[in-house]
C-alpha cells in the first residue's frame, strides 16, 4: 500500500497497553460447550490498544484510502467521534490494521482469541469477569447505559491491565477462524485458531444484548463479511 506524506500524518497511533507473556487458564467449565475444555495456554507479550477503535480513528483511514464507510456511519446513534466504529466487517478491520501498519512502520493486527481472553482477565485466574465474579447488573449505572448504541470509549473503569470496555460495549473481531471444538485440539503456546472456517471469532459483550457485559471466556462468531451494528474491534501491535 502506497501512502502519501499528507495521509501519513493523519493517523492516530493507538494508546497501547503492554500485556506480559504468561500462562493462563483459557475457557470455563461453567460456560457454554464451546468454552470447554479449560486448558492452560501460553501467550507471548504483545501490545493491545487500551480502547476499541473509534469513529475518529477510522475516519482517517477512510480519508486516506478512499474506502467505503460502514452502513451505520451517518446514524446519530453510532457516529460520535469517540464511539467505537461499528458495522465493520472482519475484512474492514484487517484492512485498517494493514493501513495502520503501513503508515507507522509497526506491525498491527487483530488479536487472537487467546490473546484477547488473557488480556480481558487482567492477570487473574478463574474469575468470570474482568472485575471478579459479581454479576453485570452490579456494575455502576448498569441499568442506565447503552440505551441506543455503544458508549464513547474509555468510560468504564479499566481492568487490572489498564484496558477499557473489555467484555462490553461492542463485540470485537479476533483474527481466528471459529471452530466449536477447537479447544480440544488447540496447541498450548500462542494458539491462532483453525486453518480455515466459515465464521470468524469475536469476543466481548454488546450494547444491544439483554446481558450487556460478557464473561471473559465467552466466545462468539459470525461470517467475516457481515456488518453488524454491535461489532467493532481493537488492535494489537507485535513487539518483534
Amino acid at each position: 500500500m502506497t501512502i502519501s506524506e499528507s495521509d501519513r500524518v493523519e493517523a492516530i497511533t493507538p494508546k497501547l497497553v503492554e500485556i506480559p507473556a504468561d500462562w493462563f487458564l483459557m475457557g470455563s467449565n461453567s460456560g457454554q460447550d464451546v468454552e470447554r475444555p479449560v486448558h492452560r495456554v501460553w501467550v507471548d507479550a504483545f501490545g493491545l490498544a487500551a480502547t476499541q477503535v473509534t469513529n475518529d480513528e477510522y475516519a482517517r483511514f477512510l480519508r486516506a484510502t478512499h474506502g467505503e464507510a460502514p452502513p451505520s456511519w451517518h446514524d446519530p446513534n453510532f457516529n460520535h467521534p469517540q464511539q467505537p466504529v461499528v458495522a465493520v466487517s472482519w475484512f474492514d478491520a484487517v484492512a485498517y490494521c494493514d493501513w495502520l501498519s503501513s503508515i507507522t512502520g509497526s506491525q498491527y493486527r487483530l488479536p487472537t482469541e487467546a490473546e484477547w481472553e488473557f488480556a480481558a482477565r487482567g492477570g487473574t485466574e478463574g474469575k468470570l469477569f474482568p472485575w471478579g465474579d459479581d454479576p453485570p447488573p452490579s456494575r455502576p449505572r448498569y441499568s442506565e447505559r447503552w440505551k441506543t448504541g455503544p458508549e464513547p470509549v474509555g468510560q468504564s473503569e479499566p481492568n487490572a491491565f489498564g484496558l477499557y470496555e473489555m467484555c462490553e460495549n461492542v463485540h470485537e473481531w479476533c483474527s481466528d477462524w471459529f471452530a466449536a471444538d477447537y479447544y480440544s485440539v488447540s496447541p498450548d503456546r500462542n494458539p491462532r485458531g483453525p486453518e480455515k472456517g466459515a465464521r470468524k471469532s469475536s469476543r466481548g459483550g454488546s450494547w444491544r444484548h439483554h446481558i450487556k457485559i460478557s464473561r471473559c471466556s465467552t466466545r462468539s462468531s459470525i461470517p467475516p463479511e457481515f456488518h453488524y451494528a454491535d461489532y467493532g474491534f481493537r488492535v494489537v501491535r507485535d513487539f518483534v
